[in-house]
């Protein structure tokens, strides 16, 4: 039970960051306009970190949607 609930927080969490980071891309590449930069500085360590979290959650992201997948 408690690993259920927590699988459902990391992929509640992972869709988020993921989100971010496709919303972020989508910036990039219609307005040249990078917006995690933008608010949080150019190569800080909260914009790194950012950026580990939107890649790390790109990965459980499609670990979840291949699990999924293979249930049906």
């Amino acid at each position: 039970m408690l690993k259920n609930n927590l699988n459902n927080i990391f992929t509640l969490i992972s869709i988020i960051f993921t989100s971010i980071g496709a919303i972020n891309w989508g910036l990039i590449g219609i307005f040249n306009f990078n917006l995690v930069a933008y608010l949080l500085g150019d190569y800080t360590i909260i914009t790194r970190v950012i950026y580990v979290l939107v890649g790390i959650s790109g990965l459980w992201s499609l670990g979840y949607c291949c699990k999924y997948s293979q249930t049906e």
